[in-house]
């Protein structure tokens, strides 16, 4: 099933408590949020694809970008 996203650039924080700029993604059916850093269609590809693997309703959706 394809499931659209929300994605918004943010603020992350680093392992030791810096923030860098990064790609936050929600999920529009659970809101179920990833995040990596970095603001280019890489980081959202990731985004994308950490939230096919980490569904937390164990469901192997096609995550794309809500447009």
């Amino acid at each position: 099933m394809e499931v659209p996203v929300t994605i918004d650039e943010g603020e992350i924080e680093d392992d030791h408590g810096g923030l860098r700029p990064g790609i936050i993604a929600e999920c529009t059916r659970c809101g179920h949020t990833t995040q990596s850093f970095g603001t280019s269609e890489r980081s959202v590809g990731r985004c994308l694809a950490l939230m096919r693997e980490q569904c937390p309703e164990d469901e192997k959706n096609y995550y794309v970008e809500e447009k």
